[in-house]
This record gives C-alpha cells, structure tokens and sequence, in this order.
C-alpha cells in the first residue's frame, strides 16, 4: 500500500477505535475458545463472557496497567482515548466506571488492529487469555 494513502488511526475518535477493538477481539476469543474444544452455543456464549465484558475488560485493563512497561506510551494514550470518550450508552449490567475502562481496552485493541499491529495485539490478547485463565483457576 502507498505511505500516502495510510491514515494515522491515532487521531480516529477513541469510541470508534472501541467499535473494532470489541469486534476484533470477540474474535480473537470466539477462535480460542472453540479451538480448546469448546462447541454447544450456551457453553460458548458463557466461557466468552470470562473474556469480553465489561466487567473482564476492566479486569484485564486494570492488570495492564498494573504491570510495569507492559503498555507503550501510544498504547496507553490509545487506551485513555476510549476510556475518556463521552459515549452516550452504558453496559446494562455495570457502573460508568468499569463501563469506560472496558470502551479503553476497546479502543486499545482498536487501534492496534487498524494499525495492522497485529503481532502486537495477538501478544496482548494472548496476555489477556492468559491472565483470565489464571484468575480463573485461582493462580
């Protein structure tokens, strides 16, 4: 692809970076799961949910943050983009809190993918994987 014609995803408003960051990484995770074996429709929807709700997201985030240079400077601004983004909805089922630290990871994830910072992402959302993985069984 010509340089030229490349946009600067860094600039696109944080809650539409959040708008493919959700898509892009319920598929990440729709793959792994079913890649562990996983196949009924209500045991998916149940094992994604560990992953990709609000309340995982903040989760996730919150542990990124937590680890020492684990994000980039652009990283983090990414994520600060959607996490400050002024949505006018809300999750059903959490406080605006955890709701916009989620549309953050979102945006993160977002960014990476429009990008083509694939290796990047598929890193974090392997981190990710890993990290709920390990909550989960009480690591």
């Amino acid at each position: 692809m010509d340089k030229t014609n490349e946009k600067d995803w860094g600039l696109l408003n944080g809650l539409a970076l959040a708008y493919v960051g959700d898509a892009i990484y319920e598929i990440y995770i729709r793959d792994y799961l079913v890649n562990q074996g996983q196949t009924r429709p209500n045991q998916l929807h149940k094992a994604a949910t560990r992953f990709v709700s609000a309340k995982a997201q903040n989760y996730l985030m919150k542990e990124m943050l937590a680890e020492e240079g684990l994000l980039s400077e652009t990283e983090l601004l990414m994520y600060k983009r959607g996490r400050n983004g002024k949505s006018h909805t809300s999750a059903k089922n959490v406080d605006i809190t955890t709701y916009r630290v989620a549309t953050g990871f979102e945006s993160l994830m977002g960014y990476l993918h429009l990008e083509k910072q694939t290796e990047r992402m598929e890193e974090l959302i392997q981190w990710c994987i890993k990290k709920v993985e390990e909550d989960q069984n009480g690591k």
